[in-house]
């Protein structure tokens, strides 16, 4: 992490590896009393397994302030993008995503 400097201020690096971002269409929040876990997940079609691709752990008050901060970007993505529609069935993990089953 960078010095503050004397606004306040804290300079963030941002890595090419980094930058790049994990694709990530599932993720599994789980918590206890000190901690939330979020693991993101990447599933293939096809693909009856799956791996963690990230595990990102927040306090209790960091989790509270990351579901504010992205229910707030949401209404701004939507307020120029229109509602994000939603899947009737989004709850349940799509395994085979209507597509042919995977060959080797």
């Amino acid at each position: 992490m960078e010095e503050q400097n004397n606004d306040n201020q804290i300079q963030i690096e941002l890595s090419e590896e980094v930058a790049d971002g994990i694709f990530s269409n599932l993720a599994i929040i789980t918590h206890s009393n000190t901690e939330f876990v979020v693991d993101y997940i990447r599933v293939m079609p096809g693909v009856a397994k799956a791996k963690v691709k990230s595990r990102i752990i927040l306090t209790p008050e960091h989790a509270k302030r990351f579901a504010a901060a992205l229910v707030e970007n949401i209404e701004k993505y939507e307020a120029i993008n229109g509602r994000i529609k939603m899947q009737p069935d989004a709850a349940n993990i799509p395994m085979q995503f209507g597509g042919p089953k995977a060959q080797a």
